[in-house]
């Protein structure tokens, strides 16, 4: 089995608050990420598919292909926007990192031909991030 990994960049804004959740409630849970004018992260997300090389081409999956699904499913719908305001596959959800790889699986499962989408990490910070594997059947 080879694994190959796309990596792209985007920025974001949003509020991290359950509108189920008292403001002081809110206030304890997401702290300064509750900030009602919102703040923003560059994030870092990685794309990882796995399969066999394709004995024909050589490859698992075309690179350039993968980063054009990426672009098209979800740069393109989350850079430079308000999470919580601007992106219509995250209404009523809480931008948390750990929901947004659950969205953006959701987006891309499916759209790789032969090869298996593996896992989903995503850098909210340099030093933070969540790894998603699409369920109990793929963690690792």
């Amino acid at each position: 089995m080879i694994y190959i990994t796309r990596q792209v960049k985007f920025s974001a804004g949003h509020r991290l608050y359950n509108p189920k959740f008292s403001d002081e409630e809110n206030e304890r849970i997401y702290d300064k990420c509750n900030n009602p004018k919102g703040h923003g992260h560059n994030y870092t997300l990685e794309v990882t598919l796995c399969g066999e090389p394709d004995p024909e081409i050589g490859y698992v999956y075309d690179l350039k292909k993968l980063k054009n699904i990426i672009y098209q499913e979800i740069i393109e719908k989350v850079d430079h926007k308000n999470l919580n305001e601007d992106v219509e596959f995250l209404q009523g959800v809480i931008p948390t990192v750990e929901n947004l790889a659950i969205k953006f699986w959701e987006l891309l499962e499916g759209k790789f031909g032969n090869a298996k989408l593996y896992k989903i990490k995503l850098y909210e910070t340099e030093t933070s991030f969540v790894e998603y594997y699409g369920g109990s059947s793929n963690d690792k």
